[in-house]
């Protein structure tokens, strides 16, 4: 009886060095098959649809100041809706390795005239001219600018007027380097905002 009890407890002791092992490997399984799945739902999604940027200098002040963290919605740009005064984030022209961030003032085709610090949009809803309402805009700048843009370009201003590089020193943006409209403001928390500096004029 005493042998039966100590074979009992000697296949016990085989078995249960096993048992861990299973739960790792299915562990280990589980966390491989969650990262599979991460990638095949983030890539599309950070390639395609979103992507994070961070603000860099102040060419946008006050509507976005340094170091502030966005995320970029790609999507409507892809599908086409592109809109006057929208935050866009594009590459930029003279040096396609480096990211803008500015407000679109002049769509395709049309005629952007700046006097002073009034700006003028001609084209066929406005044949005389268009002034463009701009609250966004808190430190002015005095610019004689005449700009004919072709059927894919944009004109692009920082809000931020005297201390911004923009359309008005290099020109317009192709359409084919418009990354994406900013969406969401994630940092700092306490300026958390969809659709940050959105604006739309009343034309």
């Amino acid at each position: 009886m005493e042998n039966e009890i100590e074979q009992k407890e000697e296949l016990l002791e085989i078995k249960t060095p096993d048992e861990p092992k299973e739960s790792t490997g299915q562990s280990i399984w589980e966390f491989v098959r969650f990262a599979i799945i991460a990638v095949i739902i983030v890539i599309p999604i950070r390639v395609f649809i979103a992507q994070p940027f961070i603000v860099s200098g102040s060419s946008m002040f006050p509507t976005f100041e340094n170091g502030q963290y966005l995320v970029v919605d790609e999507i409507s740009y892809r599908l086409g809706y592109i809109k006057r005064d929208d935050v866009v984030v594009f590459r930029y022209p003279n040096d396609t390795t480096k990211f803008f961030i500015k407000r679109i003032i002049g769509l395709p085709n049309e005629i952007v005239d700046i006097k002073g610090n009034d700006v003028y949009i001609t084209n066929k809803e406005h044949p005389e001219g268009l002034k463009l309402d701009q609250p966004y805009v808190k430190n002015e700048s005095s610019n004689e600018t005449h700009f004919e843009l072709k059927g894919d370009e944009y004109f692009v201003m920082g809000d931020n007027r005297s201390a911004s590089s923009d359309s008005r020193y290099w020109g317009a943006v192709p359409r084919n380097l418009m990354v994406g409209r900013a969406f969401l403001r994630l940092l700092p928390v306490n300026k958390v905002s969809v659709l940050p500096g959105n604006y739309k004029q009343a034309e």
